[in-house]
């Protein structure tokens, strides 16, 4: 049973760890965080793929976290996914450093790593660089910007080759 018990707890806490080289921002103000934030680009996983037009919105909870919808749009299935979460700090809340769970007790890392002043672009890695995102207020980014952003992934060691550029341009009618 102890050791049950512990591979339990490593099991969760491996979930929320931190990936080599990447270092949570500081003096984040999570109320500048809040509102809709669109996905432009990411490593795949089995959760997301096929989707487009993905976007994910972060309101405050009455508990002192933070509600997580994200929404994406498969033409596979000609609708609508939407997964609803919550995050709440792994240290403190000046640090861009939560932990969000879709599936109850489970807990996954969310480390924005690369913020600007404005709140207009982030990098966002999971517990391992198998996991990357970059989020934007705007659906599109210019050229440049998507060059930094990569650049300053590659840079802590992620596998940029693999990035999906997420489609954001408007849906025709079916």
């Amino acid at each position: 049973m102890k050791k049950l018990s512990l591979l339990i707890l490593l099991l969760f806490t491996g979930c929320v760890g931190i990936p080599e080289n990447v270092t949570p921002v500081e003096n984040f103000k999570v109320k500048n965080y809040l509102g809709k934030w669109y996905e432009i680009a990411r490593l795949d996983h089995s959760f997301e793929r096929g989707l487009s037009h993905v976007s994910a919105h972060y309101s405050l909870r009455d508990d002192g976290g933070i509600r997580v919808l994200n929404r994406g749009y498969s033409k596979e299935k000609q609708s609508w996914d939407e997964a609803e979460g919550k995050a709440y700090f792994v240290n403190s809340p000046d640090t861009g450093y939560l932990k969000v769970s879709f599936f109850g007790p489970f807990y996954g890392s969310y480390i924005i790593f690369e913020l600007d002043e404005s709140y207009q672009y982030a990098l966002v890695s999971g517990p391992d660089k198998s996991y990357l995102w970059i989020l934007a207020r705007q659906p599109n980014i210019s050229e440049s910007l998507k060059k930094q952003l990569i650049d300053r992934a590659s840079q802590v060691g992620f596998d940029v080759n693999d990035m999906q550029w997420v489609q954001q341009d408007l849906l025709s009618k079916p």
